[in-house]
């Protein structure tokens, strides 16, 4: 199961910034990583795990802007098709490392 976050927040006083910025550090803190400006994904064991994460995020989001969510399964996740560019080849980013217990 893969969790993306999508956000769009305003950066037009310090506040906002300072905002973006900490919700940005705070998904990298949480092991998210940037696949394209704005949106991040992880990697989850299950639903379960990723409703909870979910759950989390919704805590550490700030007040003003957009933050949307989406769960995919890794069969829908590999069906992603690169239009323009290539994929980044980051073991982060792969199940290969994946361990359940």
């Amino acid at each position: 199961m893969r969790l993306l976050v999508m956000f769009d927040l305003p950066t037009l006083t310090p506040t906002d910034r300072r905002n973006y910025r900490s919700f940005r550090k705070a998904l990298i803190n949480e092991g998210f990583l940037m696949i394209q400006e704005s949106i991040y994904v992880r990697i989850t064991t299950n639903k379960q795990s990723a409703q909870l994460l979910e759950n989390r995020l919704a805590t550490i989001a700030p007040p003003a802007g957009i933050v949307q969510t989406l769960m995919v399964t890794e069969k829908q996740y590999s069906s992603m098709r690169f239009l323009v560019g290539t994929a980044i080849d980051d073991i982060r980013n792969t199940d290969d490392t994946l361990v359940v217990i």
